[in-house]
């Protein structure tokens, strides 16, 4: 089972804390940092200092560390033109020497579009559809020859389709809860899909929707990764983790149904019933970006005992 800690910057985080997050995941043995990609707080709160932009975030993060993959969970749709996406993407994952992966939904939050003044379009999911084809399109694409897309949303005419990325292949993450296109678009295109806070029981669903759409695209159930994004609070006792849920405005019964919360053993349980149902990777969703003993406790406590 693999660790990521996973961050949620729009809340109110600075550069500087983003980074300190980051190097300590990467010395505590954790295999990724990942971040959301918001412009505007969600709940109550003033979300100062304000929010940083995810890719010049990690294009940052890329020359400041050294092991750890980087990624975004996920890129919205809405805020970037592929094309100019697949060229920031591959950018950073050159300046990182290849630690990039590029989760990339359809966009959702109306309220921060309306807040930075970016077009939030009603079709969106078939806009995210010509977005991944044109992104791993342009990287496909041998160098000395040109990409053309004309779709319905996008249309390329003979890009050079440069710069390439230093991997070979850059993993793509699709996610959510949705029945049908979901999981066909996964199939289709992904490496890795994930379901963010959800049951055990709805994650087990899911998972078999996108092994049905991954063989009725002529690829094996197991050629993609499955994980879940949940929030994390651990602690060393009862009272710890009361102090750590009251931090981030939430209750511990709530988190311990809804997220992996409470002392080491039980949350090694909780890992232990996802990865029964086809999980190999959890997203652990940290809130309180100041407590670095949290990420410390996880690290020696409970990654351990994960195999």
């Amino acid at each position: 089972m693999d660790l990521r800690i996973f961050t949620e910057p729009q809340q109110g985080a600075s550069y500087d804390t983003l980074l300190a997050v980051a190097k300590a995941a990467e010395d505590l043995g954790f295999d990724a940092f990942y971040r959301s990609d918001h412009y505007l707080r969600m709940g109550p709160g003033d979300g100062l200092p304000g929010p940083t932009d995810a890719w010049i975030t990690l294009a940052g993060l890329a020359r400041e560390t050294r092991r750890i993959r980087l990624g975004t969970l996920m890129t919205a749709g809405t805020f970037r033109l592929p094309g100019v996406l697949a060229v920031q993407v591959a950018q950073v994952d050159q300046m990182s020497g290849g630690r990039v992966e590029l989760g990339l939904g359809a966009g959702w939050f109306e309220e921060e579009h309306r807040a930075y003044g970016i077009p939030f379009p009603k079709e969106k999911f078939g806009r995210l559809e010509e977005q991944l084809e044109i992104v791993t399109g342009l990287w496909a694409t041998e160098t000395g020859q040109t990409f053309s897309f004309d779709g319905t949303y996008y249309q390329l005419t003979d890009s050079p389709a440069l710069p390439k990325p230093a991997q070979a292949k850059v993993p793509i993450l699709v996610g959510g809860h949705g029945a049908r296109r979901t999981p066909r678009l996964a199939a289709r295109y992904a490496d890795e899909f994930n379901i963010p806070f959800a049951s055990l029981e709805d994650s087990e669903k899911q998972f078999g929707r996108v092994g049905e759409a991954a063989r009725a695209a002529g690829r094996e159930p197991g050629d993609l990764v499955y994980s879940n994004a949940l929030v994390v609070c651990v602690g060393k006792n009862d009272a710890e983790v009361a102090r750590r849920a009251s931090a981030i405005g939430r209750e511990v019964a709530e988190l311990k149904a809804n997220g992996l919360a409470g002392s080491p053993a039980e949350v090694v349980d909780k890992i232990g019933r996802y990865a029964a149902i086809g999980s190999s990777r959890i997203y652990l969703q940290v809130l309180d970006l100041e407590d670095l003993e949290h990420l410390e406790l996880i690290s020696s406590r409970i990654q351990p005992q994960l195999g």
